[in-house]
């Protein structure tokens, strides 16, 4: 006879898919799809189980820890991947930021109606 009523609970198949998606910095939409639980499954666990909660927070910020060891690894070897990893730490770390020059040849780049100019309006040293 099928269970009826009170919804399944996590085991320890469903944690380790749970696991995974959050070690690849999935959503709790997406890592309760991959674990074919609810939402409100997921949430009840995490109540039950409040210490899963700093686990799942640490699983998802091992991808920019390996993100961070492949900029590490690869200075100077695959630019390919330094950049890639560059890429996604600038936007998923706050604490890693690349510095961009806001300066053309040391003149102060002007931005008027959308239009980047280096010579305060003057047509020929226009960017678009």
């Amino acid at each position: 006879m099928a269970d009826v009523g009170r919804p399944r609970s996590i085991d320890e198949l469903t944690l380790k898919i749970l696991e995974e998606a959050y070690s690849n910095d999935a959503t709790d939409e997406q890592a309760c799809f991959l674990a074919k639980i609810s939402k409100q499954t997921l949430y009840n666990y995490q109540k039950e189980n409040p210490e899963f909660i700093d686990r799942k927070v640490a699983l998802k910020n091992m991808v920019k820890y390996q993100a961070k060891l492949a900029v590490k690894e690869s200075l100077g070897n695959d630019k390919e991947r330094t950049d890639t990893a560059k890429w996604y730490l600038e936007r998923k770390d706050k604490t890693f930021k690349t510095k961009q020059d806001i300066t053309s040849d040391d003149k102060p780049i002007s931005i008027l109606n959308g239009v980047i100019s280096t010579n305060n309006g003057n047509s020929e040293d226009n960017i678009t």
